[in-house]
């Protein structure tokens, strides 16, 4: 969304409100959170009640954007800031908002974006590149897969589509055919380098091509370029936080696969849906 679009919608509060609103009704249609009748009706200015089980709830009750108590205009306009990588530090100056909230704020949408991505369970298939990465701060010793102390994520990228991303315990057989068989459509083409643990692919219905980075990155239609620019898409926007817990850092990277699935796509008007959707097991 361009900013003059955006100006209209947060001119006021009651426009901003009106916005979320409609993200959060599929049609404007509203129904009882609880037993999903749509036999409700206001009983004050921002709340209904259940004609069948007599649950009182609001617009917003059960979404992702109820667990901040801010303004909708706030809302919008972190969503925004989040849309352009304005980090929390800078978004909390800009709005006059606390840092602790800016950042609670973040953190809700990244794990609206997760929360989202379980749900989409589609297999990758035709031609698909898989590869794995090392996360984390420079270390003395080895780099790559000898490195100590890093974050392993393995990385599955359909061509022409989209990238999958999950970090991994280990890097072993067992692990990367686990995560291609839950991701990956079987009688797909699969890319991947020589790295040992790719190996048992062929056995498990997949057409298996190997590429020697040893000796050269590209052989015909062999290589795993797409992947390699995944990855340095993902770990140059990393550095710009300055550090990133082991705890949270499944949040960021489901981030980078957002934004590089969604990098010809409306990313506000995305994000938007995705804090009015409904937090699962919140009631």
């Amino acid at each position: 969304m361009g900013l003059k679009s955006f100006e209209l919608i947060i001119r006021s509060e009651v426009k901003a409100h009106r916005y979320l609103v409609r993200g959060c009704w599929k049609r404007g249609y509203r129904f009882c959170l609880r037993c999903k009748s749509r036999r409700v009706y206001r009983v004050r200015r921002d709340k209904y009640i259940c004609c069948n089980c007599r649950y009182e709830f609001s617009d917003f009750s059960g979404r992702w954007l109820n667990k901040a108590k801010i303004s909708a205009r706030d809302w919008l306009w972190l969503i925004k800031l989040f849309e352009l990588e304005l980090s929390a530090r800078k978004a909390s100056i800009q709005l006059g908002l606390s840092y602790p909230t800016v950042l609670k704020c973040y953190d809700i949408i990244r794990r609206s974006i997760v929360a989202d991505s379980r749900d989409r369970r589609l297999l990758l298939s035709g031609e698909v590149e898989m590869d794995e990465s090392y996360f984390g701060g420079k270390r003395k010793g080895n780099r790559g897969r000898g490195a100590s102390g890093k974050v392993p994520v393995f990385g599955i990228l359909e061509r022409n589509g989209m990238v999958k991303v999950e970090v991994i315990p280990d890097v072993s057989a067992r692990t990367l055919l686990d995560m291609t068989v839950k991701k990956v459509r079987r009688g797909s083409i699969v890319y991947t380098d020589k790295f040992r643990s790719y190996d048992s692919l062929m056995f498990c219905g997949y057409r298996h091509l190997k590429v020697d980075h040893g000796k050269r990155f590209v052989t015909g239609k062999v290589y795993i370029n797409g992947l390699e620019g995944f990855w340095s898409f993902a770990k140059e926007r990393l550095i710009k936080f300055h550090g990133v817990s082991k705890e949270k850092f499944p949040l960021y990277l489901k981030e980078m696969e957002f934004r590089y699935n969604n990098r010809k796509n409306n990313l506000f008007e995305l994000l938007t849906k995705k804090i009015c959707n409904l937090v699962a097991n919140l009631l």
